[in-house]
Formats: structure tokens, sequence, C-alpha cells
């Protein structure tokens, strides 16, 4: 057994596509040595600018020895009547590489046929790994590729080195004129010099001493380490930012931070705009004091220890300056803006060529805006406080520090608002109307922030779908199912109980107001688009798929309410009478799909022919009224016992009743017990769809 290690050298690749990467290089790496069936211990990765490398332990020298079952002729074609071996059994056995005598005689269902095992010895896990290297290189995913020099082959920078040592060999292979060697590179600057590392495991220790530390989590943690340690030398902490931290970390081999300074001028800015101008352009760390107010002061990490560490701070307190002055020129010329100027300003910037101007966008979420507060019965006040957020929420767009800022859409907005003496309700709604902005994201924490987060979203999914710019596959340009999630999880976490059928129908129509036909069609693609979200957002919270399609085939309007509905199937699920019940069901609907439901008239008693008709349709009659208060009152879980207790009734009729009796007026009653037997359960969810254990 043997350790490999495997580095792409390379240019300074962006931080965003370096952790993707490992991830698929490791991956494809496994893959590969578990299909050519080499065995092989634990995998680790290692990353910077300018490395991808993984190392996997214990390795096998060789593919495992595997033994092939060869099938060939019937046994009476390769033997003759005396036993005798024919011309075919020869040419079989000359094919499977054995002798005659060590064929077998195989028996299988279609008959006797002659076999052989054919043993095929491994080959070299090296010379495998020679042609398994140069694809993985290739198969690579980035965002974008380039091409360099004369070569034809695309990789995210282009290739400068190639380390591939597997125990105490190199494995020979080349990738666009770079040939695999022992060898690697230190520190761009502070060890550039060549580095051979004969050993595997000592990859990550020798790189260190050539100040490059390979391993992501450690350079994470010294980094996260250093930078609060020189907060607290100036008696201040760093201001949390994890994406922030996972961003600097890619950018640099070895972790250098230096504290700098700027002028306490720009602390009447808003510290929005402070913390963004550092973050975005610079990569800096904002420090806050021990009361969590921004300080004068920032962090920068380097990737070089310069021999003057003071003068790298001073290049970086020029380079903020700069920024810092733009920004006040911009929020001072901003703050001299009326709203109302800007959101006018809106009707010349285009929301999408088919879909018209923002200024259109506002007046559509507006309207949707009112549209979900009447669902939830909010009253005057909050309704006119809706309008007047709606109406302003994309006013920041055409702002300078927004255009400067885009991330600060939404934040400006309840800035400026609030400058402009607008009620916090608002500000805060065109604040939160942006949320969640990625998956997993913070959710509107107001109700009128969620109101009118739902009534954007909806209007651009409904918007994109009437223009046909629906996401097919992994395409998704407009990020609708982003979207999409946001306004399902909105639902759920408010708990909102309205159709989300008339809402997508109503802001469908803003759209295709004429044509109804249409309108209808997009209507249904749509609620069929965020049914599928709900569907995976559901499974990936560990209900069973079945119960939610179960479910959300029947009840798919109210989201609050499917999940509800949800979980007490689930958990009913587990119960021993559920599968017998659920048997009970699905028989019954297999019937009712012979004939015409609408067709099927009320169940008339004096056609009763046997005592198990009269029992289920007495017990039926006896839990309905009940099931039917208790799904009112959304209390599921009584519902379903109370449906459950007609299961021995439902058996007892199978077996005694033959529905499908040749008097049509016996056999159309009983149609007609069963229909109502099946509405009953369909109260609860589409129980057919439902597997069994």
């Amino acid at each position: 057994m043997d350790n490999l290690i495997f580095e792409i050298g390379t240019e300074e690749i962006p931080a965003g596509y370096i952790e993707p990467a490992l991830d698929a290089l490791s991956r494809l790496l496994i893959k590969r040595l578990d299909e050519a069936c080499i065995a092989h211990g634990l995998c680790k990765i290692y990353g910077t600018p300018r490395r991808l490398a993984v190392f996997v332990a214990n390795i096998a020298d060789k593919q495992e020895t595997k033994t092939i079952e060869i099938t060939g002729p019937p046994e009476k074609v390769g033997f003759d009547s005396n036993g005798e071996p024919t011309i075919a059994a020869k040419k079989f056995a000359e094919k499977a590489g054995v002798l005659v005598d060590q064929l077998k005689i195989k028996k299988t269902k279609k008959g006797s046929y002659l076999c052989g095992e054919k043993v095929q010895p491994g080959l070299f896990t090296i010379d495998i790994l020679s042609d398994v290297l140069p694809e993985i290189i290739t198969a690579l995913p980035f965002p974008k590729t380039m091409r360099w020099s004369v070569y034809r082959r695309q990789f995210a920078r282009p290739v400068r080195s190639i380390l591939a040592v597997m125990g105490n060999c190199v494995i020979p292979f080349e990738f666009e004129g770079v040939a695999s060697s022992e060898n690697t590179f230190g520190h761009r600057f502070m060890s550039p010099s060549e580095i051979k590392i004969s050993d595997p495991c000592t990859y990550p220790e020798i790189l260190e001493k050539n100040y490059v530390i390979a391993d992501i989590s450690k350079r994470k943690n010294m980094v996260k380490k250093q930078i609060a340690e020189v907060a607290e030398k100036n008696s201040g902490t760093v201001l949390a930012d994890d994406q922030l931290l996972d961003i600097v970390n890619n950018l640099i081999e070895f972790p250098v931070p230096v504290i700098g300074h700027f002028d306490l001028k720009y602390l009447d800015l808003p510290e929005e705009i402070l913390i963004t101008a550092m973050r975005e352009h610079q990569k800096y760390f904002a420090v806050v004091d021990y009361n969590l107010k921004l300080k004068a002061c920032f962090i920068a990490v380097n990737n070089t220890c310069a021999k003057d560490m003071e003068l790298v701070a001073k290049g970086h307190e020029r380079v903020l300056r700069a920024r810092l002055e733009d920004a006040s020129f911009f929020y001072k010329s901003d703050k001299k803006l009326e709203q109302k100027n800007c959101v006018e300003k809106l009707k010349g910037v285009l929301f999408h060529k088919k879909l018209g101007t923002v200024y259109d966008k506002v007046l559509r979420i507006q309207k949707t805006a009112e549209e979900i507060a009447g669902y939830l019965d909010y009253d005057l006040n909050q309704i006119k406080k809706i309008q007047r957020a709606a109406y302003l929420c994309k006013a920041d767009l055409v702002t300078q520090v927004v255009v400067e800022f885009p991330k600060l859409q939404g934040v400006m907005g309840r800035v400026y608002s609030l400058l402009a003496k607008e009620d916090k309700d608002v500000a805060c709604a065109i604040e939160e109307h942006y949320l969640p902005i990625h998956s997993g994201g913070q959710l509107p924490q107001t109700n009128l922030g969620a109101v009118l987060s739902i009534a954007d979203k909806i209007d651009t999914i409904c918007g994109c779908f009437c223009a046909g710019l629906i996401p097919t596959g992994a395409s998704d340009p407009y990020a609708l199912r982003r979207q999409c999630i946001g306004i399902i999880q909105i639902m759920l976490d408010k708990k909102m109980h309205f159709s989300l059928k008339r809402l997508i129908q109503e802001s469908v129509l803003k759209y295709i107001e004429k044509d109804l036909d249409r309108a209808s069609v997009v209507t249904s693609e749509v609620f069929l688009f965020i049914q599928n979200r709900v569907i995976h957002i559901l499974s990936e919270e560990g209900f069973s798929k079945d119960v939610i399609i179960a479910v959300t085939g029947t009840f798919s309007d109210d989201l609050p309410d499917i999940v509800k509905r949800v979980g007490v199937v689930e958990d009913f699920k587990k119960q021993d009478d559920f599968e017998p019940l659920v048997t009970a069901f699905k028989r019954t609907v297999n019937i009712l799909k012979k004939v015409d439901i609408s067709l099927i008239k009320d169940v008339d008693i004096t056609l009763f022919d046997h005592e198990s008709e009269s029992l289920l349709f007495d017990a039926l009659s006896a839990v309905k009224k009940s099931v039917l208060k208790n799904i009112e009152a959304k209390n599921y879980k009584q519902a379903l016992i109370e449906i459950a207790s007609l299961r021995n009734v439902i058996d007892d009729f199978f077996d005694n009743v033959l529905v499908m009796d040749e008097d049509k007026l016996l056999r159309e009653n009983r149609f007609a017990i069963l229909k109502a037997v099946s509405l009953l359960f369909e109260k609860i969810a589409d129980f057919s769809k439902i597997l069994n254990r």
C-alpha cells in the first residue's frame, strides 16, 4: 500500500472556484479508483489560489484480480451424444482462455450452458493513473475556463506544474506541455524555488516550511485567529463575516494581517456603506468596539510578509480613502434627492424588454401586495403602509450609492426612507422585500416585509413565465427557483394561510389581461413550478416523498396547511393499522377508476342487499360530520383516527359483497358507497399515492 499526492499547479485561480473544484477533484479521483477496483484509504484535499491538490492514503499497487464468468453455447451444442466436446466447445474454450476440460456446465432457467471462468490479473495502479489523472484535470468544472499559448484544452487558469507521486514513484503523463514530476513550488515571493516531494505524507509540512499553508481549514483558522488578535490589540473585535473569511482564505497562501485606519469623518456615513466599501472592493475586515459600534480602522490580510508592514498598511489606507471619498460624495448627493423623483426615474430603467420598466413592476407589486394584505385581513393602516412601501421599494436603484454598491439595494432604500421621515415599518419593509437573498438566508422579520417580498417575487416569476423565460434543467438565469423557494419559506415562516393559486392567477392577469385562456395555462405552469419546489423542500426536511405527493396532489393551495397535513400523515403512517387502511382505500380507488364518478348517484339504502353494506354506510355517516368538523379546525390527527375506525367495516364490505354485481342497480349503488368512502379519505390526502412499507 502506498500514498498518493496529486497537485495541479496554476496561475492564481479565483477564490470562488477553488473549493468546488477540489470537491470535484476528490470525487472524480475516488470514483475512478473504485471503478478500476483499486483499493484505497481516506482522501484529503489541499488548495490555495495557485494549487489544487488531493492526497489519497493506502492505495493498492495493483488492481484486484478478477474472475470473470463467460457463458457459452448450450450444453447440447457443446457436447455430442457421447459426451465429447464439439468444435463449438473448443472454440468457446479458446475464446475464454481456458482448457476444454476446465469448462463447466451452468444450469439456468433457459437450460444448461457451457461456461468458463477467466482470471483477469490486475494492472499496476501507476499505469492506470497515468491515463486517469490527465482526464480528471480536463473534467474539473469551473464557471469560466480559458485557453493559453497554443494549447486547446481549457482550465480555470494556465497550468504551470503537475505533482503526481505515488509512494516514491512519479506517475508519468503530460498535460498541455507540462510533464508530471515530483516537484512543486513554494510561495511565489517568499519561497519561489522548486521543491521536491519524495513522500506524499510530507506534502503539507514541506509546503508550510516554504510559506504555503495548503490545508484550507488550518489556513482559515490561522486567518481567524490572527485578525482577532490584531483587532484586540486595537481595543476592538472583528465584525463577524464568515463569507468574507472564506473569500480571503482562498485569496492567500500565507496569511499576514495588518491594521489600517481611516479618517473619523467617514464614520458619519451609514455603517452599511463603510462596511460594503471595505468588504466588496478591498476584502477588508471591519472592526467594531466592544459596544459593536464601527471603529475607524480595518484589517487587511496580505499574502506576503513585507519588510515594512507599516508601509503596506499605508498603501491599504490610501486605496480605501479614495473609495470612502467616492462613497461620501455619492451619499451626500443622494440625500438631496426626493423619493418621488427617484420613483419617476424608474420609468427609464428597463426591468426586461418583454416585461416593461421597473416603474411598471413597482405598480404591479403595489397592487399584488394590497391583494395579499386583503387575503390576510390586514387593517386599513397596515394596507396604507404596504402601499407606501411598495411604491418606494425600488426607488434606491437610481441612487448613486446603489449604482456603486449594488448589494446595498434595499438597505439604502431603508436609509433614505428614514431620512425622508417615512414610517419605520415602511422603511423596514423596503429593506426586507429582497430577503431571502440566498438559499438558507435570513427571512423578513416583519409582516409588511414578508408581504412585500412575496409580491415582488411572485411578480417576477409570473412575468418570466408569461414571457417564456422558464428555467430549463440547470439553467435559471433569472433565479426563479431561488425566488420560488423564498416565497415558500416566507409563507411557512409567517404561517400565511391563503390561496396560492389565486395569488398566481391574479399576478398572471396583470401581464395577460385579455387572453384568459393563455392566462389559465400560465397559471397552471407557475402553480406546478411552485408545487415541485414544495415537494423538494419537504423531502429535504425528511418527510417521505410519497406522503408529500399524496398531500400536495389533493391540497397544495395553502402551504402551512400542507406541512401540517404531511406531518400528521407521516406520523400516522408509522402505526400498524395504517397499511391495511391504505390497502383498503387503494382497492376502493382501483374499482372507481373503472367508472365515471360524475355519473354515480347518491346512495340508496333501499338497495342494500347485504348487512355489510348498511354497516359501512352507517359507520361512514356516523363519523363523517365529526371528520369534517375536525378538518375544518385543522385537527387532522383526530380526523385520521376517526377515518381509520372505518377499516374493519370496509374490510367486511369487500369480504362479503361483490361490487361488480351483474345487477346494474346493486352495482351502481355499491359504487356510490365506495365514492362516499373515497371522498372522505381525500379530505386529508390521496392515500392511493402512498407506498406500502
